[in-house]
């Protein structure tokens, strides 16, 4: 059978494949609470097939979000609707996974199709928070630096949050530290200036996420896998580098985190992306090499083949994908058929599943 349909075991999980549904933002939220978009929206990938599927990004708390629109975890309330998604993707045969994210200095913005800006006052923005009080544009609002009672009150804040996503059914948090949201600004010597604890030295900038690890970890049985999305490089000069992801996740591993999700770029607005087909997949390779750890591979890749070759050379454990998945919510489906694997269609489905020499 094709690689990408060997089942992968991770913790006490069992993956049916190696296919995933990427954390993709909706804007679909009314006070951070799921619906039935987010319902349809996720539960039709897990009947197309994919062997994990993740929530959006999903604000630990409302300063939190990138916009007024996203989804939320951080009161009680949220729970009950996203237990019904998890409970469905799971009756899939899916595994239901949940990004928790905080979007520090990118927060307070307008959703994409309302113009992609800063709230105005009478849109009622918000104060974002950063490491330090520098914008991600110059036209952007300053964030609040961030005091460390404001950083413990952001731990506390992942801490719940993973103990609701617990509650709700979740069985894969993945931590976002990626695209240039606020673990992933404090990773940056670009957007960390603190002269404190928290910034300055390599070891200093990658301390919050990793203390942010520890709690969810601490919360977290030890049966269920830790993911952490991070961006494998900057893409700026004197910024973030590869050889800093390979190092940072060697500690990500030490702390309990079982797969990094290899993205790139987003912190900078001087970032020069040389975007095309699977261009980021070598830096899942590198990291999975370096730190001999699983990773997950993104950005451009929209074929079968793809993704099997990408399993096939060890570049990557997992093939996260998302814009192909917007396409084809059946992609893994249909990239069983091309790749000659024969795996199980939902039983409500399956009389229009193409079988060999069959005319149907």
């Amino acid at each position: 059978m094709a690689l990408a349909f060997e089942p992968l075991t991770i913790r006490s999980i069992t993956f049916k494949n190696r296919i995933v549904v990427s954390p993709m933002c909706e804007y679909s939220s009314i006070d951070g609470f799921a619906n039935d978009w987010h319902l349809v929206h996720l539960g039709s990938r897990a009947v197309g097939g994919a062997g994990l599927v993740f929530t959006e990004a999903t604000a630990v708390s409302p300063e939190g979000r990138i916009t007024p629109d996203d989804l939320g975890i951080w009161k009680d309330e949220h729970i009950e609707f996203l237990n019904r998604i998890a409970t469905f993707i799971a009756a899939q045969g899916s595994i239901p996974g949940i990004q928790l994210a905080h979007a520090g200095r990118k927060a307070s913005h307008t959703s994409p199709w309302k113009g992609n800006r800063p709230l105005k006052s009478e849109e009622n923005a918000w104060t974002t928070l950063a490491p330090a009080s520098i914008s991600f544009k110059e036209t952007d609002p300053l964030p609040k630096a961030m005091t460390v009672a404001d950083i413990e009150q952001l731990k506390k804040d992942f801490r719940n949050a993973a103990l609701r996503a617990l509650q709700a059914g979740f069985k894969v948090i993945e931590i976002h530290a990626a695209h240039g949201y606020l673990l992933n600004e404090f990773l940056s010597p670009l957007s960390n200036k603190r002269n404190d604890e928290y910034g300055g030295s390599f070891e200093n900038r990658v301390k919050l996420l990793l203390e942010v690890v520890d709690v969810v970890r601490s919360v977290l049985t030890d049966a269920l896998p830790l993911f952490v999305r991070i961006s494998a490089v900057e893409w700026v000069k004197d910024g973030w580098s590869i050889e800093d992801s390979v190092a940072l996740a060697k500690l990500l591993k030490d702390k309990g985190v079982d797969l990094i999700d290899c993205s790139s770029g987003g912190n900078s607005s001087n970032q020069k992306i040389p975007a095309a087909p699977l261009y980021q997949v070598p830096f899942a390779e590198k990291i999975k090499q370096g730190a001999d750890i699983l990773t997950g591979a993104v950005g451009l890749i929209t074929t079968p083949q793809q993704a099997e070759d990408i399993l096939q050379k060890g570049q990557a454990d997992l093939i996260i994908l998302a814009r192909q998945m917007l396409r084809d919510p059946y992609f893994t489906l249909h990239a069983a058929k091309e790749l000659d694997a024969d795996v199980q269609w939902p039983v409500q489905y399956e009389r229009a599943k193409e079988k060999k020499h069959s005319n149907a």
